[in-house]
């Protein structure tokens, strides 16, 4: 696939790094990121039990969606074998449901720190999550880095975020265009895509200065930033 604005899937790769503070960051196609000094894999918007729910109310979500997320954690966290796992909020999609259950035994073969910083849909009770020895925090500071769930920005700290979902719409030959979930980075914030299946996005324009990586398929790929800002003012 070849868009106008230069992507190419000859450049693919699972993972693609970038330094910030002197730090090592990947991002890996499934939205997740790995801090590789701290060994810590940030993962945002899981949405758990989401699909359980929508069922419930007889939407015609496939029962093995459900599997899905549980089967993508297990995978990014077998890649990276991080030492600890953060979850930038909305991990659950709203109360509990059967997917509980299956998050406990998720969590019982998962021998990792888990702390989960919470965002606006964490509404089970902490000690629900106190039983399973994972941590619930409002933020998270790690040397000049900021962990929420919501995008904030502080002198003198990155900021690592979701609940935004962004994606990025791209413009082929012709009339032709995909939108595609990203990393979005500007000079002190980097908002990660959701996790979750069934998560939906939110498009978001590409600013002055700002670097954009898209997710296409099992590949994470830069995006021109400063060709697509061009040909979109040229169609006006």
């Amino acid at each position: 696939m070849n868009f106008k604005s230069g992507l190419s899937c000859n450049f693919a790769s699972m993972t693609h790094s970038i330094i910030l503070q002197n730090q090592t960051f990947e991002m890996h196609f499934s939205g997740a990121l790995f801090w590789a000094e701290k060994s810590m894999l940030l993962i945002s918007d899981v949405h758990l039990g989401k699909v359980s729910h929508f069922r419930k109310y007889g939407a015609a979500v496939p029962q093995q969606a459900v599997q899905q997320n549980f089967d993508s954690l297990t995978s990014v966290v077998n890649h990276f074998k991080p030492e600890s796992i953060v979850f930038l909020g909305d991990l659950f999609h709203s109360s509990l449901n059967t997917e509980w259950l299956l998050f406990e035994q998720w969590v019982q073969a998962t021998p990792k720190e888990i702390i989960l910083v919470s965002g606006n849909h964490d509404i089970i009770s902490p000690l629900k999550y106190e039983e399973l020895n994972i941590k619930v925090i409002p933020e998270m500071i790690v040397d000049s880095f900021l962990l929420t769930h919501h995008p904030e920005e502080r002198d003198g700290l990155f900021n690592f975020s979701g609940h935004i979902h962004p994606a990025i719409k791209l413009s082929g030959l012709g009339r032709q265009s995909v939108r595609l979930p990203c990393f979005y980075k500007t000079e002190h914030q980097m908002i990660v895509p959701a996790f979750g299946e069934f998560t939906g996005t939110y498009t978001l324009e590409p600013c002055d200065g700002c670097e954009i990586f898209v997710l296409l398929g099992d590949a994470v790929l830069p995006v021109p930033i400063k060709e697509v800002k061009k040909k979109r003012n040229y169609r006006k």
